[in-house]
C-alpha cells in the first residue's frame, strides 16, 4: 500500500527535449512548468505505486520566442486547446542496478500512447534543511507523429525541417513529503 508520497523540487530538477533540426544539428527545448508526484511503500524506490507527471506546454522554452511560439500553435502542441502534458505511470520495474524502466501512459495533443523511458535511479539523501530527497535520471524517445505533430516543411534540397523523433531527458529531484 503507498504511503509515502514525494514531489519534484522544481530548483533542483529539469525536463529536456532533443528534436533534430534539418537533420543536421539538435535543438533542445525545456519546459519550465511542471510536476511530478510518485507513491511508494517505502524509501528505498524499488516499487512506485504512482507516478504522474504533467507539463505545461504554454512553459516551453527553446531559446527563440518565434520557434516558441510556433511549438505553441495549432501546428504543433495546440496549446490553446491542449494546456499540458500528461503522463501517468503504470509499472516501474528494476531491470538492472540502478536501473529502472517507467511504463505508462502519456497523452499529448489529445491523444494517448503508450510509452517506456529508461530511469537511472540516482539515490537519497537528507539535505541540510533534513528533507529526504530522491534522485532519477530519465531518458526516452517518441515518435512526435504519433501524438498529431504532423507538421513540417521539406527544403530545396528534401530534407525534413524537423525529425519525428523526439528525445526526452529529465533530471528529477523528489521531495518527501511529511
Amino acid at each position: 500500500m503507498a504511503n509515502i508520497k514525494w514531489v519534484a523540487d522544481p530548483m533542483h530538477s529539469e525536463i529536456q527535449f532533443k528534436v533534430k533540426h534539418l537533420m543536421i544539428t539538435t535543438v533542445t527545448g525545456y519546459f519550465q512548468k511542471f510536476n511530478v508526484e510518485a507513491l511508494t511503500a517505502n524509501d528505498q524506490f524499488t516499487s512506485a505505486d504512482s507516478v504522474i507527471f504533467t507539463a505545461d506546454v504554454n512553459s516551453i522554452s527553446t531559446n527563440n520566442e518565434q520557434r516558441d511560439t510556433h511549438l505553441k500553435s495549432a501546428d504543433f502542441f495546440d496549446a490553446e486547446n491542449h494546456s499540458e502534458i500528461h503522463f501517468v505511470g503504470t509499472k516501474y520495474e528494476k531491470v538492472s542496478g540502478d536501473d529502472y524502466a517507467l511504463h505508462g501512459d502519456l497523452t499529448i495533443r489529445g491523444t494517448t500512447k503508450p510509452v517506456a523511458v529508461k530511469v537511472e535511479f540516482g539515490g537519497i539523501v537528507v539535505d541540510p534543511y533534513g528533507q529526504t530527497k530522491a534522485g532519477f535520471t530519465v531518458s526516452g524517445k517518441i515518435s512526435r507523429k504519433e501524438f498529431g505533430l504532423t507538421w513540417n516543411a521539406v527544403t530545396e534540397a528534401g530534407s525534413v525541417v524537423v525529425s519525428d523523433e523526439i528525445k526526452l531527458q529529465a533530471e528529477i529531484q523528489l521531495v518527501k513529503q511529511g
